[in-house]
């Protein structure tokens, strides 16, 4: 195995350059795109252009570009990702604890609030005595 190869840097450092433009303008496009252009899809697009930017930057400037094996790893991951996150989403939309959930939503499909959540009653002394308590209780607490 030989160490000599030639190396021209000055080639070399032009490209840098080059991905480096193209990493301005590809950033500039991330400001400027959701109030220009597409912007029903401005999640979408900004995914795409951060994808493409991260990219970019793993083949150029951490050096995998000739890199083989990297590539099935990342291929491998990614699937990996994916596939878990696929049973998330099956499992999110196919929920069926809604009403007994603890990290659902406020007030529940039935439409009554949640445990923990004081409903309006018209019932004047309920309400006085729970806000008397909660006084005497943060009068308590601020004394210490």
């Amino acid at each position: 195995m030989s160490t000599n190869v030639k190396v021209d840097y000055q080639v070399e450092k032009g490209g840098y350059y080059k991905v480096l433009i193209g990493l301005l303008i590809l950033t500039s496009i991330t400001f400027i795109q959701p109030s220009m252009f597409l912007t029903d899809a401005t999640f979408v697009v900004q995914l795409l252009i951060g994808l493409i930017k991260a990219i970019i930057i793993l083949f150029y400037y951490m050096h995998l570009k000739g890199e083989t094996l990297i590539g099935w790893t990342v291929v491998f991951a990614v699937s990996v990702v994916l596939f878990f996150f696929s049973i998330v989403i099956y499992d999110v939309k196919n929920f069926q604890f809604v009403d007994e959930s603890h990290i659902s939503s406020a007030v529940t499909s039935a439409g009554s609030p949640t445990a923990g959540h004081h409903s309006s009653h018209s019932d004047e002394s309920h309400t006085t005595s729970e806000h008397t308590s909660s006084v005497s209780h943060e009068a308590t607490h601020s004394e210490h």
